[in-house]
């Protein structure tokens, strides 16, 4: 049943009308148009333009609707109805007759889809920051699992500086908490209800649209019909949020998997989050971790694809915008799914300390710390910066570490130089001295590690 169809003397085209239904993706909004619609017919009776009877019966109908669909959505696809609304009106006219065929009064599809979205959103922002949050606690207890372990910090892919694994831990922990943040903040967004704005000039109903939000726990009301209905903001905003977010996720696994290459050696992946060759009998994949890696350019493809569908549209509503749900619901989904694979994937993850701290002794990551030695006896930054690099290019001739050079060797560069250089650039030292805020000293990531967890012991109350 089509909610149109008086004024046309033909039948849409076969082929029209299944290129024009959206009942295969929007089916998913049931529980969503159920929720709206027993709110519509409350605003109804409330103004009294239908019964009291009539409501109860409408309510009690939208419920058994839900009811019999609840565990099964997919069976709505077994019919020929345009789209998950029309579905709903043709099961009420059925078990009501003439009673059903009220619901729509003054409402239009154009405030109900997005309506029905917007309620969809609300339902999946607060899913996927729980899914964050378990994330997050992934991070926390392999930062306290494996504190005292140091690996090389890398810029460039090069050697850098010693940092503890705990403070690269809790480098992603900080990703993850913007984009709770973000999902926090677009919340108040989506949170808006657009129901009552008619087809884009409001309703010639008397209609309290206040009273209305509250019906569906939505805490504002939408101020603008014309925007209301053709307003997709918000699907925007979560898909930019959905890409930062899989971004994140992106670079944790591209970390990943060098820290678990054969040249690296400094991760073990579970074997149940890994695959093995058809050819090779001694490959193990790290397959989670480059489908995490793989999966991010979709979404970033359903972001600029709702940009662009959107960037020459007039106002109000257009069928364009029929377009806006499945690159959303698909990007949700699979940032979702991501995040519940990295946490299994953390889970399982064995670090290899000796490999680690090994691999931190090497490609003279102490190198600034002896440049800062020779600054607190006096030298300018720059000077002692210049004397540093002639001693890792020495070191690098002789195919030594900076602590295996001998004290006379030393001071052929700087007479500056005694005996307590060794115990200034040895790894554990250049750590402790990095005790700025956010440093990667044990002090600092310590310090950090207890109030991340008071972080998320208030937001898991709240």
């Amino acid at each position: 049943m089509a909610l149109w169809g008086g004024r046309f003397l033909k039948k849409p085209n076969s082929l029209f009308k299944k290129f024009n239904n959206s009942l295969k993706i929007d089916y998913v909004l049931i529980k969503e148009d159920i929720k709206g619609s027993i709110a519509w017919s409350k605003i109804l009776l409330d103004s009294k333009i239908i019964k009291k009877n009539e409501q109860k019966q409408l309510e009690t109908a939208l419920n058994l609707i839900y009811k019999e669909i609840k565990n099964t959505p997919k069976n709505i696809l077994l019919s020929n109805s345009e789209d998950i609304h029309s579905w709903v009106e043709k099961k009420l006219i059925y078990m009501l007759g003439d009673i059903g065929k009220k619901i729509h009064t003054g409402r239009s599809r154009n405030d109900q889809v997005t309506t029905d979205l917007r309620l969809w959103c609300k339902n999946k922002i607060n899913s996927i920051k729980k899914n964050i949050l378990n994330l997050k606690k992934s991070l926390l207890y392999l930062s306290e699992k494996y504190f005292s372990v140091i690996i090389p910090g890398y810029t460039h892919l090069q050697h850098a500086q010693p940092i503890l694994f705990s403070h690269w831990c809790l480098a992603y922990f900080e990703m993850l908490s913007r984009d709770f943040d973000r999902l926090s903040d677009s919340f108040k967004r989506v949170d808006i209800n657009p129901l009552g704005s008619g087809a884009l000039a409001g309703t010639g109903w008397k209609i309290n649209r206040n009273k209305l939000s509250n019906f569906m726990n939505f805490s504002k009301t939408s101020r603008n019909s014309l925007d209301s209905v053709s307003d997709r903001d918000y699907v925007i905003e979560l898909l930019s949020i959905s890409s930062i977010g899989m971004m994140h996720l992106s670079r944790f696994s591209e970390d990943l998997i060098f820290f678990n290459s054969v040249e690296c050696n400094f991760i073990e992946l579970s074997d149940d989050i890994t695959s093995g060759s058809s050819l090779m009998p001694q490959k193990k994949n790290p397959d989670a971790l480059e489908l995490i890696r793989g999966k991010t350019g979709r979404v970033y493809g359903s972001l600029i694809n709702i940009l662009v569908l959107f960037k020459g549209l007039p106002l109000s509503y257009n069928k364009d915008m029929q377009e806006d749900k499945e690159g959303l619901f698909d990007s949700l989904k699979t940032w979702k799914d991501c995040l519940k694979i990295s946490k299994i994937i953390l889970l399982g993850l064995k670090l290899n300390k000796y490999v680690c701290e090994k691999s931190a002794e090497k490609g003279y990551s102490n190198s600034t710390d002896l440049a800062d030695y020779l600054v607190k006896k006096g030298i300018s930054f720059r000077e002692s910066h210049h004397i540093s690099g002639k001693i890792v290019l020495y070191a690098i001739s002789k195919k030594k570490s900076l602590s295996q050079l001998n004290l006379n060797k030393l001071q052929n560069f700087c007479k500056l130089i005694k005996q307590d250089i060794y115990k200034y650039i040895t790894l554990k030292k250049c750590l402790k001295q990095k005790n700025s805020k956010g440093g990667t000293s044990p002090k600092q990531v310590l310090s950090a590690i207890k109030k991340y967890k008071i972080e998320i012991l208030k937001k898991n109350i709240n």
